[in-house]
C-alpha cells in the first residue's frame, strides 16, 4: 500500500549488512499487510519512513526504551509499534508496551519468510484485522492505538481501537514502559490520560 521514497541518504545505505541493503536497493521501505508491517528506508523524509530518524534522530528508539542498543538498526515496526530490530543481523522484536526486547532467531530473510508464510500469526495483527473489521484503515504513517493497553488486565473484556501518527504511538508506548517498567506485575494502577497531549 505504500512504498518509499527514491533513496536520499546513501550514508545511511552504506551502514547497512547486505541484506538489508539490498532490499532497499530494491524498494526504498514500504508498508504492507494493510497497515501490518511498516520496513524503513534511507530516506530524509517522510519522517516517519526515515531509517535515520528512528535510528539516530533526537526520537531514536534507542533513546526511548533502555533495552534497545544504538547499535541495534530500528527496521520495521507493527501496526500496534512493536518494532522489529537487527542486532548482530539477527531479528529481535521490541514489545512497546513493556519494553522488552526478545530475539526472534531469524535473519532477515528467514524473517521475510516467515511473514510471508503467516502474516496474521507472526505479526500479531489480529488487533488490526478486528479494526479493519470495524471498518477502520491506517494510512502510511499511522500505527493502532489499543485501549486499554493490552499489558493491563482489563484489555481481556476488550479494547477500542484508533489510528494514530506512527509518533505518537511510538511516544506513548515509551512513555508506558518507562512507567511500568519499576512496577510488580498484579500491582494495581490508574492510567491517566492527559486530552491535551493527545493527537490523532
Amino acid at each position: 500500500m505504500y512504498v518509499g521514497p527514491p533513496i536520499d541518504d546513501l550514508e545511511m545505505l552504506e551502514r547497512l549488512p547486505a541484506p538489508y541493503r539490498h532490499l532497499l536497493e530494491r524498494a526504498n521501505g514500504y508498508v504492507a499487510y494493510d497497515g501490518g508491517l511498516h520496513v524503513r528506508g534511507a530516506c530524509v523524509a517522510p519522517e516517519w519512513h526515515s531509517l535515520r530518524a528512528a535510528w539516530d534522530g533526537d526520537r531514536a528508539l534507542h533513546r526511548l526504551f533502555p533495552a534497545v542498543a544504538p547499535g541495534d538498526i530500528p527496521f520495521a515496526e507493527d501496526a500496534l509499534g512493536d518494532q522489529y530490530l537487527l542486532r548482530a543481523e539477527v531479528v529481535h522484536r521490541l514489545a512497546g508496551e513493556t519494553g522488552d526486547v526478545e530475539s526472534l532467531g531469524v535473519d532477515l530473510v528467514g524473517f521475510d519468510l516467515a511473514v510471508r508464510a503467516d502474516p496474521i500469526g507472526y505479526l500479531n495483527l489480529e488487533p488490526l484485522e478486528a479494526f479493519r473489521a470495524e471498518g477502520g484503515a491506517l494510512e502510511p504513517g499511522q500505527l493502532l492505538d489499543v485501549y486499554p493497553p493490552y499489558v493491563f488486565e482489563e484489555s481481556a473484556v476488550g479494547v477500542s481501537f484508533r489510528a494514530i501518527s506512527a509518533a505518537d504511538r511510538i511516544e506513548f508506548l515509551a512513555s508506558l514502559a518507562t512507567q511500568l517498567r519499576a512496577i510488580p506485575d498484579g500491582t494495581a494502577v490508574r492510567l491517566a490520560i492527559d486530552p491535551a497531549a493527545s493527537k490523532t
